[in-house]
């Protein structure tokens, strides 16, 4: 892992922008087969990314600390100055995201809960449960209905990826099962995608690809808000560990920017046509700057209005394309203190809350 060290230090974002004003391209509709989504290939991003944060967290984290530095994961990490455990990190951005009230809304579940909470709560989501134990390769997805109004869910399998999650189910007081193995698929993360009610019969559901990336940029924006909140800034303040650009060799927490770009490069390692990075116009590394036109407009309209994303639908290769530019502020001590202090850098005078750069979110149109 130590592979994808990083050396651009780019800032976080925390809050999530909707899709209006002139930066639209064109407009999109739910039943537009043009710029929609199908909701199974939504899933499977938003999926992948819930994935992506988990296994930065999981094993850069918690997993490298706690040999190198003796840091625990422990279920009561905020009275003992510890790691969340990797499925309260999860609860804790899946709780965040859910409370935009979007649409979209994704959780852990599992057949045997510590917390009864975090159990099925419908038929379909035991029914789901059984089978993806039985056949963990693959997602069980079912198109329901809620309220009187059609939804996409999905099930993806949720296995067993640290020693911290087998251990602490193994020797839980409160838990129904105490054998766990690694690689054991322990419960599932439930994805619920809202869908267009006027569908016509006999034509596929199609979500718009700007909704499909707000969808993206909730996941990222809250593993980024929980990991800032409740892991760096908690542990700089009580000084039990910092967050350093030279993660590895330090011993200590990557810088929030950091943990999004190791999971972008999990992403890209995974192939699934998703594409997400940050860019500036200030960049630690020029590597990182703007590399299109595209960009340079988008890295402009966000800093004259952080309200919203930049969008615009494209032709690459031959191929038709969604992509937004996201405003990435600069909400963390940390990112303000990188940026500023940095021999490379080529401005230093950030201050909390300004934006540093930007978030490009690529979507291929189906």
């Amino acid at each position: 892992m130590h592979k994808l060290k990083l050396a651009a230090i780019l800032s976080l974002f925390l809050i999530i922008f909707s899709f209006n004003g002139k930066s639209w391209a064109q407009p999109a509709t739910g039943t537009d087969n043009q710029t929609g989504i199908s909701p199974q290939t939504a899933a499977n991003y938003i999926h992948s990314v819930i994935e992506a944060g988990r296994t930065i967290y999981s094993e850069v984290i918690v997993e490298r600390l706690g040999v190198t530095i003796d840091l625990k994961a422990t279920e009561n990490w905020q009275e003992q100055n510890t790691l969340p455990l990797p499925a309260q990190f999860l609860l804790l951005s899946s709780n965040t995201s859910n409370a935009r009230d979007m649409g979209m809304k994704y959780r852990l579940m599992s057949l045997w809960p510590i917390n009864p909470k975090n159990g099925p709560k419908t038929k379909f989501e035991k029914i789901g449960l059984e089978n993806i134990l039985k056949s963990p390769e693959k997602p069980f997805t079912k198109i329901v209905t809620i309220r009187g109004k059609p939804y996409f869910k999905a099930i993806y399998p949720d296995r067993a990826v640290t020693k911290a999650c087998i251990n602490c189910h193994n020797h839980h007081p409160k838990s129904p099962k105490k054998d766990f193995k690694m690689e054991d698929v322990m419960g599932g993360i439930s994805i619920e995608l809202p869908l267009n009610s006027n569908n016509v019969e006999g034509e596929d559901y199609r979500i718009p690809a700007e909704v499909v990336a707000d969808y993206i940029h909730s996941v990222l924006e809250s593993d980024r808000q929980v990991y800032s909140k409740h892991v760096v800034n908690r542990l700089q303040e009580n000084n039990i560990v910092y967050a350093s650009e030279n993660w590895w060799e330090d011993n200590a927490l990557l810088l929030p920017a950091q943990f999004l770009l190791n999971a972008s490069d999990l992403i890209l390692n995974k192939n699934i046509d998703l594409d997400f990075k940050l860019i500036s116009s200030w960049p630690v590394n020029n590597h990182n700057g703007p590399a299109n036109e595209f960009e340079r407009k988008g890295l402009k309209d966000i800093v004259r209005h952080p309200v919203r994303p930049y969008i615009e639908y494209r032709n690459i290769g031959g191929k038709k394309y969604f992509q937004a530019i996201y405003p990435d502020f600069a909400v963390s001590p940390a990112c303000v203190t990188c940026h500023n202090n940095h021999p490379n850098s080529p401005r230093r005078d950030f201050k909390l809350n300004d934006v540093m750069g930007g978030i490009v979110m690529t979507l291929p149109l189906e």
